[in-house]
């Protein structure tokens, strides 16, 4: 007890010490002067944790009583690994191969036989026109016809008997031939009345509306091909020598949360003068999202990576680790590792200097121990 006593009363008098020190001290106000003064302040701080570490193993080995229990902790052995790091590049899914439907003559529209979003195959029929008007010009053709195949009947009976004159024949030939001629044309362009897909895919629009004219050529629904869409991104020019044609990436697609595996398909040949990126392209999905594109620009073997969570950092800035410090010894203690990090990526960290492989860094616990503190390891 006496023990005890002594050591409260040394600390008592150590900080009424401090304390006088501190209302004598006067803080610089100059930056230079704050920074050496602070300094100066890590450094007292560092000596009274190793003064206050030692007079409590000098307590503990004389009074059994104050020992202090083993903090529960889980470790794991350090082993040299593999590191990989992306870049997430921002791009946009964009179509391939999208079409018009269109008609080849112009007229009003009866009827549209599929709407957005429906699957279509090539050749089917999607939409019809309005050719009330040349059927019309067809019977009206019709009549004119007949009227020149009985003249030309009756001037070749006359001819055959040598009867009427040759250009009275000729004429009449050339008139029925003519009318002949203007109907095959005509009723070509009423075979047009029915308009049909150009290719298989997905209706990605309606253009026109039933009962809306259309003029020749003119588009009355578009289909997107889903088989012939790709994400593109711009990516800056420091990455041309890190991906290549064929490379294998992640596609994030956040509307949707979607995320799959994508093949490069292309990569730009030439860079943009304005914001010094280039094209990469991947063959894939639907378009009009935005997409994410994550592409490895760095992957490291044989370094020592830990989780980046275990990394702790003074006031000064030094990061450190706690590891086992004998795991041989009959009792285990925690010890303060300083270290040197690297390259980051998620949540873990390449450590440089300060740890080995075969280290017994303390994951479970790390947070609540200090140097040299009595630990037990929870299997």
């Amino acid at each position: 007890m006496k023990l005890r006593f002594s050591f409260i009363y040394i600390v008592c008098l150590f900080l009424v010490a401090c304390q006088s020190n501190t209302e004598v001290e006067e803080i610089p106000s100059d930056l230079a002067g704050k920074k050496s003064y602070l300094k100066n302040k890590q450094a007292q701080l560092k000596e009274l944790e190793v003064d206050i570490k030692s007079l409590e193993a000098d307590i503990i080995e004389m009074d059994p009583y104050m020992k202090k229990a083993p903090t529960l902790v889980t470790i794991d052995t350090i082993q040299k690994s593999s590191f990989e790091r992306f870049a997430t590049l921002q791009g946009n899914i964009i179509s391939e191969d999208l079409v018009n439907a269109s008609s080849e003559i112009g007229g009003r529209i009866l009827d549209i036989f599929v709407r957005e979003g429906q699957n279509v195959r090539r050749g089917q029929l999607i939409a019809k026109i309005d050719l009330e008007v040349i059927q019309k010009q067809i019977a009206e053709i019709d009549i004119s016809l007949d009227l020149a195949n009985t003249i030309y009947e009756r001037q070749k009976r006359l001819w055959d008997q040598n009867i009427g004159s040759e250009i009275q024949y000729l004429q009449a030939k050339n008139n029925k031939e003519r009318l002949e001629k203007n109907l095959e044309s005509i009723q070509f362009q009423l075979s047009k009345q029915n308009v049909y897909s150009p290719s298989s895919g997905v209706v990605e629009r309606e253009v026109r509306q039933a009962g809306e004219l259309t003029s020749a050529g003119g588009p009355i629904i578009q289909i997107l091909n889903t088989n012939k869409v790709k994400v593109v991104v711009d990516a800056p020019e420091s990455y041309l020598g890190i991906v290549k044609r064929g490379d294998y990436v992640d596609i994030k697609i956040p509307a949707i949360e979607k995320e799959f595996r994508g093949k490069i398909s292309l990569l730009g040949r030439m860079i943009d003068p304005a914001n010094r990126t280039f094209k990469i392209e991947v063959g894939i999905y639907k378009p009009n999202l935005g997409a994410e594109m994550l592409v490895k620009d760095l992957e490291l073997d044989d370094v020592l990576v830990v989780p980046v969570n275990l990394v702790q950092q003074e006031v000064s800035g030094d990061k450190f680790v706690y590891v086992v410090d004998d795991p041989y010894a009959t009792e285990l203690n925690s010890r303060k590792v300083y270290i040197s990090t690297g390259e980051n990526y998620e949540d873990n960290v390449i450590i440089e200097e300060g740890l080995k492989a075969g280290d017994l860094l303390i994951v479970k616990g790390a947070r609540q121990i200090s140097n040299k503190e009595l630990i037990s390891i929870q299997s």
